[in-house]
């Protein structure tokens, strides 16, 4: 039995491109967090989802660790919305806003054997932004800015 009548209003014809570009960033954090948490990308699909400048962003935060003797306890929270989205561009664009929270993250130092509790300054929920572009039919993080563009 039909509740009303039915809708006239057109799908969006974005909506299948967002959850493509949604699942490349989904994908991209999921292999971050494995890497972080061994302090290496072996074993990752990284460079499945994330080209040569965020790639680099990334390694550039596991050098870091490994030198510091540190990998990553807890895990990230995101909540990633796609805040524009280009088709017609000769290369597909996407911007990405997401709510980064690390109320469950903890830095660990494996030779001290001890937490590295986080800044003191460090909110523990902020906003975060990346862009991903379409390579070849699928969508790849092209650049990540951790560095906090306000609270959400």
């Amino acid at each position: 039995m039909s509740t009303g009548p039915a809708s006239t209003l057109p799908a969006d014809p974005d909506a299948k491109e967002e959850a493509a570009v949604l699942a490349a960033y989904d994908g991209m954090t999921a292999e971050q967090a494995k890497a972080y948490r061994q302090a290496s990308e072996k074993g990752t699909a990284l460079e499945r989802y994330a080209t040569l400048n965020a790639l680099g962003q990334i390694r550039n935060d596991l050098t870091r660790l490994k030198k510091s003797g540190a990998i990553v306890r807890g895990g990230i929270g995101h909540d990633a919305q796609v805040t524009a989205l280009d088709m017609t561009a000769e290369t597909p664009k996407a911007s990405l806003s997401d709510c980064i929270d690390l109320s469950k993250y903890e830095t660990y130092d494996t030779k001290a054997k001890k937490v590295i509790p986080l800044p003191t300054t460090q909110p523990l929920r902020y906003r975060a932004t990346a862009t991903a572009e379409r390579w070849e039919g699928r969508w790849m993080v092209t650049d990540i800015n951790t560095q906090g563009g306000g609270s959400c």
